[in-house]
């Protein structure tokens, strides 16, 4: 193995049982049998680590609930069951339940508003695909322009950015509401 993928693998070990915050580069290097300048040959910080390690762990959720989930179920329940599963998988991932951690997720959202993060995120695109395909379909309101259909997910997104302020304990229920919310007033035929 080589050097970056071992301290890949000791860092993703000790977020996983430690938690970001109370995992420092010390301990990561003293696990991968380094020396903290040998470290930082590798990564700038421990939150470039973890994000890397996030990521990955990211993208390995939304490709395992993309293959999971039969997606040409009625709109409201497939969005619904999507969201649940991606809830679930996250609250049973020590990493990826960062993502609430108040101490990290400033710094993944940080990282999620620049391009990479935006282009790497592929719940977003089976999102906007489903839209599209729905609206193809005649199952989204005629009056509704298609470029607006990521827009109403990017509006999901800046919520989450918000999540604080909403108030991190009622934050999955209401995100879970607003997006039922959007997707039966999308697929609302009555004007």
């Amino acid at each position: 193995m080589d050097v970056k993928s071992n301290i890949f693998k000791c860092g993703k070990d000790l977020f996983s049982t430690k938690g970001f915050k109370k995992t420092n580069i010390k301990q990561i290097a003293e696990k991968a049998n380094i020396g903290v300048g040998t470290f930082y040959n590798y990564y700038t910080s421990k939150e470039q680590l973890f994000i890397e390690i996030y990521t990955q762990e990211n993208e390995k959720l939304k490709s395992r609930l993309i293959e999971s989930i039969d997606l040409t179920q009625e709109p409201v329940k497939l969005i619904k069951l999507l969201l649940m599963e991606n809830f679930k998988e996250i609250h049973a991932n020590p990493i990826l339940k960062e993502w609430y951690n108040q101490d990290f997720y400033k710094e993944l959202e940080q990282y999620y508003r620049n391009e990479n993060g935006k282009n790497i995120d592929a719940i977003r695109s089976l999102y906007v695909d489903l839209l599209k395909n729905w609206k193809s379909q005649g199952k989204i309101r005629e009056d509704i322009d298609e470029e607006l259909l990521p827009v109403f997910f990017d509006s999901l997104i800046c919520i989450d950015t918000h999540k604080d302020e909403v108030g991190i304990q009622h934050f999955p229920q209401v995100i879970n509401y607003l997006v039922e919310f959007i997707i039966q007033g999308l697929t609302n035929h009555h004007k």
